[in-house]
Formats: C-alpha cells, structure tokens, sequence
C-alpha cells in the first residue's frame, strides 16, 4: 500500500476489510487507528450523508480520533491488547456511553440524555482496544413504539436506507447497525434484539449477525425492552469477525443476574470454533414452510443454499418448529416486561430530562406530535393499558406458556425427537421461537434476490450452542461467499 492515498484506501482497501487485514495492516505500519477511522469517516460523508444517503449513523464520538491516536501510542510502546486493538466499532443508539455521546433509542423525549457510566458492552470494548466510533441509528424504542412504524425510522434520526437499495426493507431495530457494516462505514457493529432485531437487519442487509444466549452478555445499560428476550450481539461482514466481536462481549455482570448462567459456557475466544469443514456429519433441521410462500425464484435460491450444505456433509432433517401460531401470548409478555422494565429505566434519569415513566413518555408525543408521532404510537398505549406489574396472572400465565412451549415442549423436544445438532431457515422468522426461548441463532448471506434483496441462512440452536452455530455458518460461509458489497 505504498504512496496510496489516504481517499484511495477508503475506497480501494478499505472496502470489505476484515479486522485480520486491519490488524496486519497496523502492525506493519501501512494504516494507523487514527487513519482507520479517518477513512470509516470520509466513507460516512460520502454516503450516510450525501450520495445515496443510507443515514445509518445517527451520532459520530467526538473522541474518536483521539481515543484512535491514544491506541496507537499504546501499540507502539506497549504492543496491542487483541485483535480490536484500534478497530472502529458503531453501537446501536440504544447502549449506553459515559461520554459525549447520548443515548436516545432514536427518540426526541431523550434527545439530550448522556449516560455518566458505560454500559457493559461499550466499557468491554474499550477494554478490548476498539474505538467507539458512534452511535447508529434504529428503528425508535427498538421497533416497539408503533405498528405502522416501518423499519429503520427514528424521530430523532430519520428513515434508514438499505444499501443495496431504497426499494428493499432495512429491517430492524437493529437497522442503522446493519446498514452502516454492510455499506463499510465501520469495521464492526453491536446491535441488541428481542424478537429478530439483529437476525432480521443482518440478512436483509447481507451481513453476519449473532443473536446471542440470552446471558451470554450483560443488558447492564441497555434500554430495556423485555427482560425475559433482551440481548445485545455482534454485526459484521464475515462469521470470523463476529466471533471475534462475541468474544470481547462475554462476561459476568453482577448488574446483570441471568449472566451467571453463562459461568462455563461462555468463551473469550470463539474464533477457536472456526471449522471450514464442520458440517460433515451434522444434523440439521429445516422447516420449509418459512418459505413456502416465496416465488420459485425466490426458493430456487434458498435451496441452492441448502444443497451446500448437503455438499459439506451436513443430512437435512424436515421438521415443523413449534409454537409459532399464539403470538398474542408473546406480545402480551412483551407489554408488561416493556412497561415494567422501561419505568424502572427512565425512573433514574437526570430530573432535566422531560420524560421519567411510560405515562410521561406517551403524554410528550402527545405535546410534540408533529415531531413524535409521525406514525403513532400504539404499541406504547398497550403497554400503558397493562397493569404494568409483574405479578399480573395474564403475564405470569402468558410467561409460563412462552417458556414451556419454546423450550421444554419446543426447541429442546424437537431437537432431542429428531436427534438435531441446529435447526436452519431461509427467513429470520424463526427468531420468533428462539427469542421466547432465549436461544442463540446465527444470520449468514446466502444469496441474493432482485425483488427482495440479499437472502440469508439462520442457524438456530440450544442454549450457550454458539460454538456449533459459529462451526456450520463458518463452513457454510467459506463453501459459499456470498457476502458482495452494495454498489454505492
């Protein structure tokens, strides 16, 4: 990379860079940190905010290049502290900073709240060396505000763009996280997901993305949806580089109780489960009718994806995953853990800012509805029309039924009948079993669709089984590499 320009990197180099070539690349002396995110910005100014204006970053750290240059001294005299070491890394607007960024959840009642301390994800990458470069933009209190709402709108972001093009849904909530990665305006992403909010912007936006065990990493600091569904997890452009994200955000939270399940069944490094060769032997389960509906154009691509893996080794076990026809049941879980555990998180905030509860939150829309309730807010009336409670029958019972049916009676039972190491689908729908379950999937491109966009696998598995997703969606990955940048 000799007498290259730093405007010829971003475009010539930096383009699909993975973090091994990043890291190579500062250890030789080629790139530093501070021009690493020097580039991520000029990339941000020619196409989040001109050209084809995808406006998936909703905030830029200030600190940013200082931080880069601090990491770069550290390098020099002290050696890097991993594989992060001065990568640039968006967070949803949703994770907490302790710094001059705020936190919103896209929305204008907390336009002007700046946490004090760091959530757990962002102070395990500042551990880990990465540069918080910014927030992303997402669709507005994580896509549970209104059902009119369409995917990657915020009030105090505007209408995120698929890269790939304006006609193709951006998905959320997760939707600037997901654009920004797939358009190269960052080397890596943290999205969080209840219900397919990670899962469904990666494959819509042809990138990786994990939704990891609920408790493999702290929700401390997060703005809560649903405690029962709530996790964060890596975005990125290959199964490699999400691993390597995963790894850095493991961890047991005191402020997190349900991260004491992950003792023993978490890991550092995921990287280690990196196995092209992997689905030999591997029994897969797949339910077809998540696709049935699509076009023969549409299933002849998903089953190309599925002959690779019958190529590799992998036996394709038909199966009708569970409990997918009640959501109601779902949803009324979601509205009290929503009501509950966002009260109890605007109830701490700062006195200056204008909203401290779910009522006051709804009555500020209402006060500002020219700015606020563009598309409403019906979801956050149900929310408020519940006792509100935990100790509610309809949530105990509606908990108890979510839990049994997407665990004991579902997944583990499916699995265990049918004697399955995953379950694969073409479409992020079956996130909705999982999420209830609080299991791990794993998003991967398979291909692309000219009336839908880019297509995905989603391998789907147990509890802590993220070892075994990462081995089949890397050797899937590698057979296939599908991932193609979008033409900005």
């Amino acid at each position: 990379m000799e007498n290259i320009t730093l405007l010829q990197l971003s475009e010539d180099w930096l383009v699909e860079a993975t973090l091994e070539q990043m890291q190579e690349a500062m250890e030789t002396g080629q790139v530093t940190a501070k021009q690493l995110v020097l580039m991520y910005l000029h990339r941000i100014a020619a196409y989040d905010k001109q050209g084809p204006q995808i406006n998936a970053v909703l905030e830029i750290n200030p600190e940013a290049l200082h931080i880069a240059e601090a990491l770069d001294a550290e390098r020099r005299m002290k050696g890097t502290r991993g594989p992060l070491h001065g990568i640039p890394v968006l967070l949803k607007d949703n994770i907490e900073t302790g710094d001059h960024m705020r936190t919103s959840a896209g929305s204008l009642a907390l336009a002007n709240h700046y946490a004090t301390t760091d959530s757990f994800v962002a102070a395990k990458l500042r551990a880990a060396g990465a540069v918080l470069l910014g927030k992303a933009n997402l669709t507005e209190w994580a896509n549970f505000m209104s059902y009119d709402m369409p995917n990657g709108y915020s009030s105090r972001g505007g209408q995120v763009k698929n890269p790939y093009g304006e006609a193709y849904d951006v998905c959320g909530s997760s939707s600037g996280s997901a654009a920004a990665v797939a358009a190269n305006l960052t080397a890596l992403a943290v999205g969080s997901e209840t219900s397919g909010s990670i899962l469904s912007p990666a494959a819509s936006n042809g990138i990786v993305g994990i939704k990891p065990t609920v408790g493999l990493i702290s929700r401390a600091g997060i703005i809560p949806l649903a405690h029962s569904q709530d996790t964060a997890g890596p975005m990125a452009r290959t199964v490699r580089d999400a691993a390597v994200l995963l790894g850095a955000l493991t961890g047991v939270d005191e402020r997190d109780p349900i991260t004491g399940a992950s003792i023993g069944r978490s890991y550092e490094n995921y990287t280690q489960f990196l196995d092209a060769e992997s689905l030999q032997g591997a029994r897969i389960g797949l339910d077809r009718s998540f696709y049935a509906s699509w076009t023969e154009e549409e299933q002849a691509v998903v089953e190309a994806a599925l002959r690779v893996l019958v190529e590799k080794g992998a036996t394709l076990v038909d199966v009708s995953v569970p409990h997918r026809d009640d959501e109601t049941w779902g949803y009324r879980v979601l509205w009290h853990e929503f009501k509950t555990d966002l009260n109890a998180y605007l109830a701490k905030l700062p006195a200056h800012l204008p909203v401290h509860s779910l009522t006051e939150l709804i009555a500020y829309h209402e006060a500002h509805a020219e700015t606020c309730l563009k598309y409403g807010q019906t979801i956050l009336l149900e929310a408020e029309a519940t006792a509100g409670t935990l100790t509610d029958p309809e949530y105990i019972y509606a908990l108890e039924k979510d839990l049994y049916l997407s665990q004991a009676d579902g997944l583990d039972k499916l699995m265990d009948t049918e004697r399955l190491d995953c379950i694969v689908s073409s479409e992020w729908t079956t996130a909705i079993v999982p999420a209830k379950a609080g299991y791990p999937s794993i998003t991967v491109p398979a291909g692309s669709i000219q009336s839908r966009g880019p297509v995905s696998l989603v391998f789907t598995g147990r509890a802590y089984s993220e070892p075994t997703l990462i081995r089949y969606a890397y050797a899937f990955e590698q057979a296939t590499k599908h991932r193609v940048p979008p033409k900005l």
